[in-house]
């Protein structure tokens, strides 16, 4: 067991260590406020306060945010530790920075509580974050700090044993438009036409060629050869929008389509743009995801359209509506590490200063933002995932990756993109 000692305790230092203590070193820890237990206890001891106890145990001179309450612009200044930047310096101390409280502002997304510009789309802008600004934003950071922990916790008590997370990779797919021309009706299809000709169009309505968006046979042959456990996420609005452009659920066309993943895989929520604007309308969706799925249990997973999500209304809503799971921790606008780490983690909110049950699993890759935001070629993005497939595989870290369909179907245009998610995934697997 780890004994820590702090002058106090509060729900913000008992929910940073629970993650990185138990959840991602596998120890059990105990806070204690106890200066007399600290100095007679014999096993692996940590002092969080900003005075010496003794000379055995590790100190950590402890920033205030983890005691304080409510939400203020905090002092970040960067500077390098072990080759990795790091902040909230320490002054005395075995440790030149608060792991414990600058891990806490990261993995809380303390920053996005704060006053932001916005970008195009309404959403936090990654340019406003301190990783980005400080040019971490490609790597699990706390997981970094917490490896160079470790090794200091082992050199002062040899004794004492921890577990290192194993990697893990869970390919994940957005179904935006499930079908690029079939089951559009007369009406989508003829306007589509007469917008931008294409004799492909009138080749797959006749049945002549396969639609290109449809990836679905040959994703299945991927997964049972490579064995991997894939998420499925379901843009199901009731209406079209300008950003919710997908089958609508009343069509027997996608309703088969989702039952058809829903009995092979996890399958969640895409909920629409226009659920952004209306919270009604996540709870309507996702009872309908539920219906189309025809299966027992609930839809508790979830990733947001366009990752548009605001902290921390979006995340209440979801918690509100009975999602557990959600996958939206990410960037829209560049890949990377949004909340530094390549772990789940359960939400704690801010705004009520409480650990939450819903637990949040960040992306680091998303295609879409290779090609459209960072307008990198297919081999560009290859290397782009391997080094976060190395990044977390030496870390102990969880990899998601986001695809959509339409890169991975039958359409030339995207033909790279296809061949090197399977050399990734074949990669991955070995």
């Amino acid at each position: 067991m780890l004994l820590i000692y702090s002058h106090t305790t509060s729900a913000r230092l008992q929910y940073i260590c629970s993650f990185l203590f138990t959840e991602l070193m596998g120890v059990e820890y105990q806070i204690s406020i106890d200066s007399e237990a600290y100095r007679a206890f014999e096993g692996a001891k940590l002092n969080y306060s900003d005075r010496p106890i003794d000379g055995k145990g590790i100190h950590i001179h402890n920033h205030p945010l983890l005691f304080e309450t409510g939400i203020r612009q905090q002092e970040t200044d960067c500077f390098t530790v072990n080759g990795n930047k790091a902040f909230f310096k320490t002054s005395t101390g075995d440790q030149p920075f608060d792991i414990l409280a600058a891990s806490f502002y990261l993995i809380s997304r303390y920053e996005e509580y704060l006053p932001f510009e916005k970008d195009s789309y309404g959403r936090y802008a990654h340019e406003n974050s301190l990783a980005f600004k400080e040019g971490f934003l490609s790597l699990p950071l706390i997981q970094i700090w917490l490896n160079d922990f470790k090794m200091m916790l082992k050199d002062r008590f040899p004794e004492f044993n921890f577990t290192s997370q194993p990697f893990s990779f869970i390919p994940t797919y957005d179904i935006d438009i499930a079908y690029a021309y079939k089951y559009k009706g007369i009406i989508r299809n003829l306007g589509g036409f007469i917008k931008s000709p294409s004799l492909e169009r009138i080749q797959v309505l006749i049945g002549s060629k396969k639609d290109p968006f449809d990836c679905y046979a040959e994703l299945d042959e991927w997964h049972q050869q490579y064995d991997l456990k894939p998420i499925y996420f379901f843009l199901v609005a009731a209406t079209n929008g300008r950003y919710d452009k997908n089958i609508l659920p009343h069509k027997n066309s996608i309703w088969h389509l989702v039952k058809r993943h829903a009995r092979k895989y996890t399958i969640g929520l895409h909920p629409s743009w226009q659920s952004g604007d209306d919270r009604h309308l996540l709870s309507s969706e996702k009872i309908q995801l539920e219906a189309m799925a025809e299966q027992a249990a609930p839809i508790i997973s979830s990733r947001q359209h366009y990752i548009r999500f605001e902290l921390p209304h979006g995340y209440q809503q979801l918690e509100a509506a009975g999602i557990q799971h959600d996958y939206s921790m990410g960037y829209g606008s560049i890949n990377g590490f949004r909340a530094s780490v390549a772990a789940p983690f359960y939400w704690y909110d801010l705004q009520k200063d409480r650990v939450t049950d819903l637990q949040i699993h960040p992306f680091c890759f998303m295609e879409a933002n290779s090609f459209y935001e960072q307008h990198y070629s297919a081999e560009q993005a290859y290397e782009e995932l391997m080094q976060y497939y190395h990044q977390c595989k030496t870390y102990g870290g969880t990899l998601i990756s986001i695809w959509h369909n339409n890169f991975l179907g039958a359409d030339k245009k995207t033909q790279e993109w296809k061949d090197m998610y399977r050399r990734f995934i074949a990669q991955v697997q070995q």
